[in-house]
């Protein structure tokens, strides 16, 4: 798949993420590589065959200072590799983005790794049309 298509997969994941987090939402980049480098999997401790889908690069907003003024974007770094790699068919793939977005959305947002699970277990059940 080439980059351009892949950021079209990435504009239909965005619509799918919850409205909430996707208006909330501010002074943010997205950024497609094709694999994580191996020094930020080292760093994490993660080791085949587990993988990295994206990475939030800045600092959530919960952290932020009142007089932080102007700052360059948060970046969310999304590795298109492990995605068509570990990915079914395109839906499969474009659930993944959404899912990958929505996590390093939570980041971005200052939310625990458990909170982060509970929105996507709620993506994934509305996903599999068992929403609220």
């Amino acid at each position: 798949m080439t980059r351009d298509e892949f950021a079209s997969l990435i504009e239909e994941a965005l619509a799918l993420i919850p409205p909430d987090f996707r208006d909330a939402m501010r002074n943010i980049a997205i950024i497609v590589e094709d694999h994580p480098p191996q020094e930020i999997l080292h760093e994490m401790e993660i080791e085949p065959p587990d993988t990295l889908y994206g990475l939030y690069l800045g600092t959530p907003i919960t952290e932020r200072q009142w007089g932080d003024g102007n700052r360059e974007p948060d970046q969310i770094v999304l590795y298109q590799g492990p995605h068509e790699e570990d990915a079914v068919n395109e839906d499969d793939l474009v659930a993944m983005v959404a899912e990958t977005l929505i996590h390093e959305v939570g980041h971005y947002f200052g939310m625990s790794e458990e909170e982060i699970m509970e929105v996507e277990e709620k993506f994934w059940a509305e996903q599999d049309g068992g929403g609220d």
